[in-house]
């Protein structure tokens, strides 16, 4: 397989995890060089039946598990449990997104895979952590995203709850994941001892709240929605103009006055109520009321055009192909193609993390097949010729 090459190269990692937060961080680490295998039930991952379907395979799948492996386990029949033995001896690292009490149930917990892979790193994903009361508990993005208080501050005052437009509960924990293994792999170079690293995507969610939890401890108040404006910060918000809304972020005083030259309301900066950032937030509606008066006469484009140029930053509302469009995203090679016959032309999302010493390639390997590379696994691993489990079951039906 032609897997991107990176610092994580050489790098073997097991991959339990199924859905979402679990494949995230392992596509990021496989996109940082590193081999992937994972490991599915033979059923499949979950994911393997989410659509839009492209070629016959899911694009839901694919997004999240090109340039992988694939091998199909049941880690509660012996032979297989021998296969998967083999691999965490040869592993740098296991990564699962069971709840908690699974893995050892198993047989294959943290303590007893210390003792027989001492330099296997332990990466768990769960909605609640290894610890707590809620430990136990089922978690999907939405429950943490709602739990964690993110959905309180989340779309307009006045309005129904909201969830981000994106699973930033899974998306976070993978990322914290990502971040959590490196710190490991790191302290294992340093030190040769091994370690579990424990997510919660409730966790991951807390600690996503920035500045909301100090401004709560600060004042006693807590935050509520706010639409598309900063709690702390104006104008920085979406405005209304003649054919739909433009963001504008003017954080500081220059920028300020930047804008309202651009706009045509020089005398803004004069008005006693927008004299400073904190006087501009205090009084954000009346200042709101100012800009869109003067944005309603030009498009969003005309706009756009005027204060860019003043050097104010700014956006149009894309949709999601105006932003696969953008000659920016392009530049940065953030929308990449899959390498796969099957499903030519499907675009993906690229690495954001850009390394001066590795290319970053304008592809990516297709995803694996349901147990697709059991045979080669086996031959490199020295396992023989061992029946396929999905055989097995194929077998027990007949």
């Amino acid at each position: 397989m032609n897997r991107p090459t990176g610092p994580f190269s050489g790098l073997a990692i097991v991959d339990l995890t199924r859905v979402l937060a679990g494949p995230f961080c392992t596509l990021m680490l496989a996109e940082l060089g590193a081999r992937v295998i994972k490991v599915e039930p033979p059923e499949g991952d979950d994911a393997r039946a989410f659509g839009p379907f492209v070629g016959g395979q899911s694009s839901y799948f694919v997004s999240l598990n090109r340039g992988k492996e694939s091998i199909a386990l049941d880690l509660k029949a012996a032979d297989d449990r021998r296969i998967f033995d083999a691999l965490l001896a040869r592993a740098d690292a296991l990564v699962e997104n069971f709840r908690p009490g699974v893995m050892d149930k198993l047989g294959y917990g943290w303590p007893s895979l210390q003792a027989r892979f001492p330099r296997l790193i332990y990466a768990a994903i769960s909605g609640f952590g290894q610890t707590g009361p809620l430990r136990q508990r089922a978690a999907y993005d939405m429950v943490a995203q709602a739990m964690s208080g993110v959905m309180s501050l989340t779309g307009h005052p006045g309005g129904p709850p909201v969830r981000a437009g994106v699973p930033i509960g899974d998306l976070g924990a993978g990322l914290f994941m990502a971040l959590g293994l490196s710190s490991a792999l790191y302290h294992r170079e340093r030190t040769g001892q091994a370690s579990m690293i424990d997510v919660a995507m409730l966790d991951g969610q807390i600690a996503l709240l920035e500045n909301a939890v100090v401004r709560y401890a600060a004042t006693g108040t807590v935050p509520g929605p706010l639409g598309a404006r900063h709690p702390t910060i104006a104008p920085f918000s979406a405005f209304a103009a003649a054919d739909g809304y433009i963001v504008i972020a003017a954080g500081n005083d220059d920028l300020f006055r930047r804008l309202s030259s651009a706009i045509g309301r020089p005398e803004l900066t004069k008005d006693a109520r927008f004299a400073s950032n904190a006087l501009r937030v205090d009084h954000v509606d009346a200042l709101t009321v100012e800009i869109e008066r003067s944005l309603a006469n030009r498009t969003v484009d005309a706009w756009f055009s005027a204060i860019d140029a003043a050097g104010v930053p700014c956006s149009r509302v894309n949709d999601i192909a105006q932003a696969l469009a953008e000659p920016q995203v392009k530049a940065r090679n953030m929308a990449v193609s899959l390498d796969d016959p099957t499903a030519h032309g499907l675009v993906l999302a690229g690495n954001p993390i850009k390394l001066s010493a590795f290319a970053d390639s304008t592809t990516r390997p297709p995803a694996p097949g349901l147990d697709q590379n059991r045979a080669a696994i086996l031959r490199e691993f020295g396992l023989g010729h061992d029946r396929s489990v999905l055989n097995h079951r194929v077998q027990d039906r007949s």
